[in-house]
C-alpha cells in the first residue's frame, strides 16, 4: 500500500513546501500554508521498484498536413472576435472578472444563443435553478433549450456529462465552488481548484465539447486559485469594466486558437449585455468639444482600432504633496510624462494636483497613448483646448523625443471614418491609403507645447495634408 505523504500548499500561489511556516517563501503571504495529504504517485513507485518501461511514443514530422480548425460560432459577434473567430470543440475557456460585472449574464446569453444550433448545459454551483430561470426571463432567453443544473460535486457532474448523451457546450459557474470528495480540503482551496479543473478539462477534451469555467478574482484583479489553472486551459478571458459605467470589456490574455489582447465591447442594459459594433463612436458620443484638458487618442486593442477620449484636470494643491489620480492608465507612465514636460519643456506641474481619466471605463496599456496624455496635460495647464477634430498618438521618450508607433495607418483610417479631419502624429510613421487628413508631424514634446500655446497655423511643426 502506498505510504501517504504530507505537504503544505500555499493557498495564494500554489507552491508546495515540506513543512509549515507562518509565511510562504515564494509569494510572501502570511498564514496561507495548508496541510494536504497525498499518496506516493505511480511514477515514484515505478522508480523505486524498477517496473516495466512505458510504451514507445510515435514521433510525427513537423511539416505534416494541417487540419483546418472547425469553429462553432456563438451568435455573439464580440465573443467570437475575442476567441479568434468562434469556439473550438474540445477547448477549455476560463473567464474571470469582478463580482457582479456580468460574467454569468454573458455566459447565459451565449449558452442561449448556442442552444439554437447545438446542445448546451449550464451548471451553477452558486445559484439555484430558479435563480437561473429568473435571470433568463430578464434577459429574454427563457425559451432557449438550455439544460440547467445546480451542482458542486465534480464526480456527479462528470457522471452526468458521461451518461446523458452527447453535449457540445458546458458552462460551469464557478470553479471555486467545485469539490472532489477524494480530497479533504474545502472547496476553493488550491488543491480542489486544481484537481476539479483538471478532471473537467480532461473530460472535455476526451468527449470533444467546449467548456467554460468561471473563475473568481482576488482583490488584485487576478483569477483566484493556483496559477497553473491558467496554464491548463486553452483561453483565458477577463471581463473588465467599472460599476459606474455601462461599458464592459471582454479581453483575451491567452488564446491557443487566436490572437491575444483582442477585446470585445459590450453595453450593460436592463435586458442584459448588448454588443457594441463600433466602440469608438460610443466612447466619443458624450465628448464635450472645446474643453481644455481633452484629447482623443487613436489606439489599437488587439486587431481593432479604438478611439477614446483622454481627460486631464490640473488644479491648485492644498496639500504639501500634490495628488496624482489616474483612472484607466498607468500611474507610473503619468509620472514619467509629467517629469518630461517639466524637465524638457519647461512646463511646471510639480506643485499642482493632476487628475487623468480615460473616458468610458476602458483601460489603456500601450505606450502610444503617451502623446495624447501629454496633449491633454498641456491643454489643461495652458487653458487652451485642442481642436475637436484632431486625434493624437505617439510614444514619448525620456529625452522628450516623440517616437513612431505600430499600425499608424490603421489608426488614421479609423479616425477618418469617424469624421476627424486632422491628427498629431510622430515625425516618422508608416503611411497608408484612405481619406484625406491634415497631419501635424512633431519630433519633440516641446513642439507639442508650442503647438497648443500658439495660434492656429503658427506652430513650429510640419503640417501637410495626406491620404491615409
Amino acid at each position: 500500500m502506498a505510504r501517504p505523504t504530507k505537504s503544505y500548499v500555499c493557498q495564494q500561489c500554489g507552491s508546495v513546501q515540506p513543512k509549515w511556516s507562518g509565511r510562504c517563501d515564494d509569494c510572501g503571504a502570511w498564514n496561507a500554508l495548508v496541510e494536504e495529504v497525498s499518496e506516493i504517485g505511480a511514477g515514484g513507485a515505478l522508480e523505486r521498484s524498477g517496473g516495466a518501461p512505458g510504451r514507445r511514443i510515435e514521433l510525427i514530422a513537423l511539416d505534416g498536413p494541417l487540419k483546418p480548425i472547425d469553429r462553432l460560432e456563438s451568435g455573439i459577434g464580440e465573443l467570437d472576435r475575442v476567441t479568434g473567430g468562434g469556439l473550438v470543440p474540445g477547448s477549455a475557456l476560463l473567464i474571470g472578472g469582478d463580482p457582479g460585472i456580468g460574467k454569468s449574464t454573458l455566459l447565459l446569453q451565449a449558452a442561449a444563443a448556442l442552444a439554437t444550433q447545438v446542445r448546451c448545459i449550464y451548471i451553477s454551483g452558486e445559484e439555484a435553478v430558479d435563480q437561473l430561470r429568473m435571470r433568463a426571463d430578464r434577459l429574454g432567453v427563457r425559451t432557449a433549450p438550455v439544460g440547467l443544473a445546480s451542482a458542486t460535486s465534480v464526480r456527479d457532474i462528470a457522471a452526468t456529462l458521461e451518461s446523458d448523451g452527447p453535449v457540445d457546450v458546458v458552462v460551469v459557474d464557478s470553479v471555486q465552488t467545485l469539490f472532489l470528495d477524494a480530497l479533504e480540503s474545502a472547496p476553493g482551496t488550491v488543491a480542489q481548484v486544481r484537481a476539479s479543473s483538471q478532471a473537467l478539462i480532461t473530460l472535455a477534451k476526451r468527449r470533444g465539447f467546449v467548456i467554460f469555467l468561471v473563475g473568481h478574482v482576488t482583490k488584485e484583479g487576478m483569477i483566484a486559485g493556483p496559477r497553473v489553472l491558467e496554464h491548463m486551459v486553452d483561453t483565458v478571458l477577463y471581463f473588465e469594466g467599472e460599476r459606474g459605467h455601462q461599458f464592459r470589456i471582454l479581453r483575451a490574455v491567452k488564446n491557443r486558437f487566436g490572437p491575444t489582447d483582442e477585446i470585445g465591447v459590450f453595453e450593460m442594459t436592463d435586458a442584459g449585455l448588448k454588443e457594441v459594433v463600433n466602440p469608438s463612436a460610443l466612447f466619443l458620443a458624450e465628448r464635450e468639444r472645446n474643453v481644455p484638458g481633452s484629447a482623443v487618442f487613436a489606439g489599437i486593442e488587439g486587431t481593432r482600432p479604438v478611439l477614446v477620449e483622454i481627460q486631464a484636470l490640473i488644479a491648485p494643491s492644498s496639500f504639501a504633496t500634490p495628488r496624482r489620480a489616474v483612472v484607466g492608465w498607468d500611474s507610473g507612465r503619468l509620472a514619467m510624462i509629467l517629469a518630461v514636460l517639466e524637465a524638457r519643456c519647461g512646463l511646471v506641474l510639480g506643485a499642482v494636483d493632476v487628475f487623468l481619466n480615460v473616458a468610458g471605463g476602458l483601460r489603456i496599456s500601450e505606450p502610444a497613448a503617451d502623446l495624447a496624455v501629454a496633449a491633454a496635460l498641456v491643454s489643461a495647464a495652458t487653458g487652451r483646448p485642442l481642436d475637436a477634430g484632431t486625434v493624437v498618438f505617439g510614444e514619448v521618450g525620456l529625452g522628450g523625443e516623440v517616437r513612431a508607433v505600430a499600425r499608424a495607418g490603421v489608426r488614421l483610417k479609423e479616425a477618418a471614418k469617424l469624421g476627424f479631419a486632422s491628427a498629431i502624429v510622430p515625425g516618422r510613421r508608416v503611411g497608408a491609403e484612405g481619406r484625406d487628413l491634415t497631419l501635424t508631424e512633431i519630433s519633440h514634446l516641446a513642439e507639442l507645447v508650442a503647438l497648443v500655446r500658439a495660434d492656429t497655423g503658427a506652430a513650429p511643426s510640419r503640417r501637410r495634408t495626406e491620404r491615409v
